[in-house]
């Protein structure tokens, strides 16, 4: 008969979140997260696995902290509100971190991610998520006319999940407040309904002359 746990699973995550966010992947061992987490290596491969189980544990525990809850209380305001509120927050949450860690995900995307199928997907999988979020938010907008109808709301989607990973890289050399703010301007510019032409955006199509011509 298996015996019970003796710990909590969130709580020595978490712990496993921080030594990880700190320190990356490559540079922490089993032995390492056996002391922050207050646990023997056996107790570590008998309740999560080897080192690379606990890294794609913790990263989805991390995940469902901040993202999920991110878009839970976003979602509930009005389209370009809740757009322009994901990034005062991003931006806000950039310049409070002193020890420049950056976003534990965005590092699993240019560590991990490259070597690690599982994590891959992980990180492959959260990215959609944001993208789907934004794109949410400017179909709404551009259906109740708050939002300009003059890009696709895909093409959107992800312009604004590039610019959130710039920011989120950007942060970690140079955490400066004018900087990230000039970056979501001109975005923020793209999204301002234009009362005068409106109109869908659509992709100009290929002029058949020239290649009659010779030309």
């Amino acid at each position: 008969m298996a015996r019970p746990r003796e710990f909590d699973d969130e709580k020595v995550l978490l712990l496993a979140v921080e030594h990880f966010w700190d320190h990356g992947y490559e540079a922490t061992s089993i032995r390492d997260l056996a002391q922050v987490m207050g646990l023997t290596t056996a107790s570590i491969y008998n309740a999560f696995g080897d080192k690379r189980t606990v890294y794609r544990k913790a990263l989805e525990f991390y995940v469902k902290q901040s993202f999920v809850d991110r878009v839970g209380r976003f979602e509930k305001k009005p389209p370009r509100e809740a757009i322009h509120a994901f990034f005062v927050e991003i931006i806000d949450r950039s310049l409070s971190d002193t020890r420049r860690k950056g976003c534990m995900l965005v590092n699993s995307a240019l560590e991990v991610a490259p070597h690690d199928e599982e994590s891959q997907r992980v990180v492959a999988d959260v990215l959609l998520q944001v993208e789907a979020f934004f794109r949410r938010c400017l179909q709404a907008g551009q259906e109740d006319g708050t939002i300009s109808r003059y890009q696709t709301a895909t093409d959107m989607a992800r312009t604004l999940l590039c610019t959130l990973l710039g920011i989120r890289v950007l942060a970690r050399t140079r955490p400066e407040r004018d900087l990230m703010e000039g970056l979501i301007k001109p975005i923020f510019a793209l999204l301002e309904p234009d009362v005068k032409d409106d109109k869908p955006y659509a992709a100009p199509k290929k002029d058949m002359s020239d290649e009659k011509s010779g030309a």
